[in-house]
């Protein structure tokens, strides 16, 4: 079992930019790691930094009580230890437990939240115990100042494995469930994503009547920042859409949906691609559409969550 200050063992399985990054980590803190991936150069670096390459997932999963995954998605961690985990029990005859019986899997992978519940009672079934984690940070953060990682599952596994955990990033609980991490993961990147779309398209929007791009990122970068003053306090934000107050005295729907309007027009006549502008018009007119046009522009809430 892991503690403070305790130097146990760990195995890292996926060594993309981000397993590296977390191998990285762990080692600088003196943990005893081993890795494993299907091209095994990419571990060549961490080898030479104390890693121990293991030769096949079995190995690897033998190597420590915890492993973190770090793969594309959770197909590929059935795809590895699928295998190890039918492997024979000591009588010699598959008995579906293998060298996971008694492990610790924290995956560290993007899926859904019901891919995450699934992978928990897949990984119940062969005896080992399952976490759920979603890292909010790119590869060349982990492990530095700011960053955060979110986890879902056994509460009392969760605490003994945190204080390693935390060498990955600030460990942010959520709860028993499974699904909770990813849940998280995916709706913090629903927003992430989505800024990221739009700050292309808007560039895009800019650049198409012979504008530099440099003479508007800036400037767009800006208005990003300022979107939190605008909004407010995230707890107050969440008071008033869970009490389903909308009060229209300042930015209504029915306003941002004509600069909505105005967007896809402009976009239009810039020969740009409008699905982007025309999605976010739609949540706009969909709201008008309800009678709810006079409300503050926060009431989307309310038609986003009644679904199409």
């Amino acid at each position: 079992m892991s503690g403070e200050g305790d130097l146990s063992p760990v195995t890292v399985i996926g060594l993309g930019p981000m397993g590296r990054a977390m191998a990285t980590s762990l080692l600088r803190a003196g943990h005893p790691v081993t890795v494993w991936n299907r091209t095994a150069r990419r571990a060549d670096d961490l080898v030479a930094d104390g890693a121990t390459l293991a030769p096949t997932p079995a190995a690897a999963v033998a190597a420590s009580e915890l492993t973190i995954l770090s793969l594309t998605d959770y197909q590929a961690m059935y795809d590895i230890l699928g295998p190890v985990a039918e492997s024979s029990g000591p009588s010699g005859v598959p008995d579906g437990s293998g060298v996971l019986d008694g492990r610790v899997l924290v995956n560290l992978s993007s899926d859904t939240p019901d891919a995450s519940r699934h992978a928990a009672a897949w990984a119940a079934g062969h005896g080992a115990t399952f976490v759920t984690g979603g890292v909010m940070v790119p590869a060349p953060a982990v492990g530095g100042p700011g960053a955060y990682v979110f986890y879902s599952g056994p509460h009392a596994v969760f605490d003994v494995h945190e204080p390693m955990l935390r060498l990955i990033g600030e460990p942010r609980y959520l709860g028993e469930d499974p699904g909770l991490a990813q849940l998280f993961y995916q709706a913090h990147l629903d927003v992430f994503l989505t800024a990221l779309s739009s700050l292309l398209h808007a560039t895009a929007l800019v650049t198409a009547a012979g504008v530099p791009a440099a003479d508007f990122l800036p400037g767009a970068l800006t208005t990003l920042t300022t979107i939190p003053a605008m909004i407010g306090d995230g707890a107050d934000l969440a008071r008033r859409l869970e009490a389903g107050e909308h009060p229209g005295d300042l930015s209504t729907a029915q306003m941002m949906g004509a600069t909505a309007d105005h967007i896809v027009w402009t976009s239009e006549k810039a020969g740009i691609d409008t699905r982007l502008p025309k999605a976010v018009r739609a949540h706009y007119d969909k709201a008008i559409t309800a009678g709810r046009g006079t409300e503050n522009w926060t009431v989307l809430y309310e038609t986003l969550k009644a679904g199409d």
